[in-house]
């Protein structure tokens, strides 16, 4: 819990003494708190698999992207309060149903907590893989850290443009900071193995980096691969995402606020192809709906009802708003 203290979990170093209930930049206080805990379907089929992928979502969060499609939980104030056992029971009934990971969701700013977890599933003979799933805009410092208990990292690289990351979350350095953090997951890990693109075989271990499409950007995309192909070569393993949706932020500021033309989408297409990327995975037009969340129903994510394997428990456990 000392860590929570004059805090610098993250890259805004904002120093926030969040034992004594202050919040840091990320939203969040020392008291950990959750938003969705269940298989999750809408993942990657290397991590979803048939049986999903055990997500538990965090509340909070250090990026505060003014277009998030989480914003209910990564800005709002939808989730509950968990306790060190609470999360315990959380992922232990996860792995009971089957799950084919554990999947932290937007995990950096409540590292301690996510730590003392891992070592406690360990102890318990749990040997599922443990799954960093975050925004790629971490402290470096902290990859060994996360390294230690970690068995896959999905870093986002959202921006390579330095203004327009300071438009989206208001920090010039998201780009270094990004492929510094990046570069350490790696070196850590190596790449994502196995890989398998229709999910038959679930991956154990390295990294996959995300990138989301965003309308209007297609040369901020452009440069994002160009830095990845350049830094990790053409068999890093890779996710382009078109599933962008506008949120009422976005429509407020008349900035962002449209989807991905498939004109926009075929392009990076082709530049995937273009930089000899040989490990991608690449969506549907617009993704499929059925994954944009709603953290204030029972199962945010109508997909999951509709994909969740029969012999296992569909639906997850999402925690209302709490004062």
């Amino acid at each position: 819990m000392q860590r929570y203290r004059n805090c610098k979990l993250c890259p805004r170093q904002c120093g926030a003494d969040r034992v004594a209930g202050q919040t840091g930049f990320c939203g969040e206080s020392a008291v950990c708190r959750i938003a969705f805990a269940g298989p999750h379907y809408g993942e990657e089929p290397c991590f979803s698999g048939a049986r999903g992928s055990g997500t538990i979502f965090f509340c909070g969060c250090s990026s505060q992207c003014f277009f998030c499609q989480n914003h209910q939980i990564s800005r709002g104030r939808e989730g509950r309060a968990a306790t060190e056992d609470g999360l315990l029971d959380l992922a232990e009934n996860l792995a009971k149903r089957g799950v084919h990971n554990l999947n932290f969701v937007t995990p950096d700013h409540f590292w301690p907590h996510i730590e003392r977890l891992g070592r406690r599933l360990r102890e318990r003979g749990h040997t599922l893989p443990f799954l960093f799933n975050s925004s790629g805009y971490q402290e470096p410092a902290m990859v060994p850290a996360y390294a230690g208990i970690m068995d896959i990292f999905m870093p986002d690289f959202k921006f390579a443009d330095p203004e327009l990351a300071h438009t989206c979350m208001r920090d010039r350095r998201y780009p270094d900071i990004t492929r510094e953090a990046i570069r350490r997951m790696v070196a850590a890990k190596g790449f994502l193995e196995p890989w398998d693109d229709e999910g038959r075989i679930i991956a154990r271990r390295g990294v996959l980096v995300r990138h989301l499409v965003l309308p209007g950007y297609v040369e901020n995309t452009r440069q994002v691969l160009r830095l990845l192909r350049a830094e990790f070569g053409p068999l890093l393993p890779l996710s382009v995402m078109s599933q962008f949706r506008p949120v009422e932020t976005c429509l407020e500021q008349g900035h962002l606020d449209r989807t991905v033309t498939a004109e926009e989408y075929d392009q990076v297409c082709d530049l995937v192809g273009e930089m000899g990327f040989e490990r991608v995975f690449i969506q549907p037009r617009a993704g499929d709906p059925d994954f944009l969340p709603d953290f204030s129903k029972q199962e945010p994510f109508a997909g999951n009802v509709k994909q969740a394997d029969p012999a296992h428990l569909p639906a997850g456990d999402a925690f209302p708003r709490t004062s």
